[in-house]
């Protein structure tokens, strides 16, 4: 077919419950057609991506809200996403064990049988936390956790992943706690695809926190069963490109899956770019088992940002990101990213980062430079900042404390870390005297959705529910993959499907 399409074919290529017969000429016809060209199936959302996936977690949809830091992927986020047969991770780092606490406690009771996970964070600098966040998730039965920013294993993540760990009568293994692992390098997929390490298993052992048959059956099961390949995000990330990073995740999961013979093929997901249905298209025709999203779900109304912060997210450009240092990585020179738009966060935070390489003390900097930064980024002398600072750490890890007392450095490490960790929060509770300094971690797929979503009802965030936000994509996405196979029979052009808008949520609902 050359030139304009049939109307009649592309209104019915946008409904994906229906299966389209076509004629020559592009004109539908009926499965009694002798002359037919070309047929179209239905594609419906809810089969995209792992059907085992959809079964183990009770889903409806392979589709999974990732958590993001300080609540922000708040409790009333995970269960609107549950409530729609979506999977939502509840934003555990950041908190304060007793407010991770309270929150799954929440979840728990208001959930019942619906799925939902929590965020284990890799705290190299407070692995205290890890552990007392994991106790929590033990303790009230919190049977999946996305496991983010680890850089090796630890004994805390071992100790979640063979609590309970049985063998059933027919001498299957029983493995309750699922760790869904994000991971951008080849390396760390092989740890997480890979049984726990002997030695950690042993100091798990050692330490009471396993028992005899949880260690002597760790070796039948890999660290992770499901691991999501993080390109582009927000937040802790390698910048890596989603075309690239994914088919090599793909290859590494059915390289260990013959490896170790696992009674389960291990799954690959995808994370990062997800910001429109074509990307989810790509994530579902390479293989991916599941979708995860994030920078897009943050400017939704059940996110826990403050409005402000969502506003400015909603203006964002796919070039409005920009790096900065991680406030729990500091001292290792970690990176995330930010939004950029609206803020002067990322500059004021690679500032600090250059003066804490360049310097080995507080008292090291000059003058000058110390006037520079109480008055332009801290807004308080840093004698007092150290105040606050030791405060918070006689409460939260003394020992901690007692490092700093010790070491010029760490303490140098601490006060700058002060500005990092109260700017996510300035953001979140919306601090408007602190505007400038709001740390909002992002990823170039709201500006995607951003641009998709421009002139229609969405492009306001108070319009934006993340269900909804979730059966966009998905919907669009099978609607693509229909014109996509038009367009393989040669029954449209190249760019008759490019302009696809998002539906109306009365519209979206009787597909989704």
């Amino acid at each position: 077919m050359v030139g304009t399409p049939n109307k009649n074919i592309i209104d019915a290529l946008c409904d994906p419950r229906d299966t389209l017969y076509i004629r020559p000429g592009g004109e539908l016809g009926s499965i009694c057609d002798p002359n037919l060209v070309g047929i179209i199936p239905p594609i419906a959302p809810g089969n995209f991506g792992s059907k085992a996936f959809r079964k183990e977690f009770n889903l409806r949809y392979a589709y999974v809200a990732g958590s993001m830091v300080g609540g922000i992927s708040s409790t009333t986020m995970v269960t609107a996403m549950a409530d729609f047969g979506f999977l939502g991770m509840f934003g555990a780092s950041g908190l304060n064990p007793q407010a991770v606490e309270e929150a799954i406690v929440k979840l728990k009771k208001d959930l019942g049988h619906l799925s939902f996970g929590s965020c284990l964070i890799h705290s190299p600098m407070d692995p205290e936390w890890e552990e007392k966040v994991v106790s929590i998730y033990i303790d009230h039965g919190v049977t999946l956790v996305e496991a983010s920013a680890f850089m090796q294993i630890t004994p805390s993540l071992v100790r979640y992943r063979l609590h309970g760990l049985t063998t059933l009568p027919d001498g299957a293994i029983n493995a309750p706690n699922r760790i869904m692992a994000k991971v951008s390098r080849l390396e760390l997929a092989r740890r997480f695809f890979s049984p726990p390490p002997p030695k950690l298993v042993q100091d798990c052992l050692n330490r009471g926190w396993i028992t005899e048959q949880e260690a002597s059956l760790a070796s039948m099961i890999p660290m992770a069963q499901d691991l999501t390949a993080e390109a582009d995000s927000g937040g802790h990330t390698d910048f890596r490109p989603a075309l690239t990073l994914w088919p090599s995740m793909l290859r590494l999961a059915d390289e260990f899956s013959r490896k170790f013979q696992y009674p389960q093929s291990l799954r690959v997901g995808g994370g990062g770019g997800l910001g429109t249905p074509a990307a989810i298209l790509a994530a579902q025709d390479l293989g991916l088992s599941y979708f995860v999203t994030g920078s897009v779900n943050q400017s939704c109304v059940e996110s826990g940002l403050s409005e402000g912060a969502r506003l400015l997210l909603s203006k964002a450009s796919q070039t409005d990101m920009s790096q900065a240092p991680a406030a729990d990585m500091f001292e290792l020179g970690s990176k995330v990213q930010v939004l950029k738009y609206g803020t002067l966060f990322a500059p004021r935070a690679l500032k600090l980062a250059e003066l804490y390489r360049q310097y080995q003390a507080l008292e090291d900097i000059p003058a000058d430079e110390v006037k520079s930064l109480e008055e332009k980024i801290f807004r308080k002398p840093l004698t007092e900042i150290w105040e606050e600072t030791k405060r918070f750490f006689t409460q939260r890890d003394p020992a901690v404390l007692a490092k700093a007392l010790a070491s010029p450095k760490m303490k140098l490490a601490l006060v700058f870390r002060w500005y990092l960790g109260q700017a996510s929060r300035w953001a979140i509770n919306g601090v408007e005297d602190r505007r400038t300094d709001w740390c909002i971690f992002s990823g170039p797929s709201i500006g995607a959705f951003n641009e998709w979503v421009s002139g229609t009802y969405y492009a306001d965030p108070s319009h934006r529910k993340v269900a909804d936000v979730a059966g966009l994509l998905l919907y669009g996405a099978a609607v693509l993959k229909r014109f996509t196979l038009a367009r393989d029979l040669g029954l449209l052009s190249d760019d008759s499907y490019h302009g696809l808008s998002p539906l109306p949520p009365e519209e979206l609902a009787s597909y989704i």
